[in-house]
């Protein structure tokens, strides 16, 4: 028993000491005021998991229809692209490369700027042999829905780095 015992506090030991520890909760900058989603594309689901993920984090919703005195998170686009990577003996494309790129930016309701325009690709790879045409449509529609939910949580967490005070300078 108390062999037992000691493997499991030797476990915890080892376990506090590897450096691992849960993300802290999304941090909005102060003040920010209600948040709208902008996108390009009305039934954007990038934007529903964005507005989603923003309301999750505290930030209030703007009122339908506001343009005036509310922060904006716009999406400037929203790109997909296939490319194979590998081929069979017939020069049919067995793997590919899904990316998915965005440009977006942050502005508080004075105009200023909280994240400035920049771009997020994320990429996930996955066979689809040329046999099996319902499995290859069916993995990539989860990929897909994967890398949104993926793209939504580096965005938020971009905006929350922009919210962080700045470090002071090392002397």
């Amino acid at each position: 028993m108390t062999r037992r015992l000691a493997a499991i506090v030797f476990a915890a030991a080892l376990l506090t000491g590897c450096g691992f520890h849960l993300r802290n909760a999304l941090n909005l900058p102060e003040n920010l005021g209600p948040v709208r989603v902008v996108a390009g594309d009305p039934y954007s689901a990038l934007a529903d998991n964005l507005a989603e993920g923003l309301q999750t984090a505290g930030a209030q919703a703007a009122p339908a229809g506001a343009e005036t005195g509310v922060a904006t998170l716009r999406i400037v686009s929203e790109q997909w692209a296939d490319t194979p990577i590998s081929h069979d003996q017939f020069g049919r494309a067995q793997e590919f490369s899904l990316r998915y790129a965005v440009i977006f930016s942050m502005q508080r309701a004075d105009g200023s700027v909280v994240v400035p325009q920049q771009a997020v690709e994320l990429a996930r790879d996955y066979l689809a042999p040329a046999v099996d045409s319902i499995g290859k449509a069916s993995e990539r529609e989860l990929l897909v829905r994967e890398l949104r939910r993926d793209m939504a949580a580096a965005i938020l967490r971009r905006v929350d780095a922009a919210s962080k005070p700045a470090a002071p300078a090392a002397q």
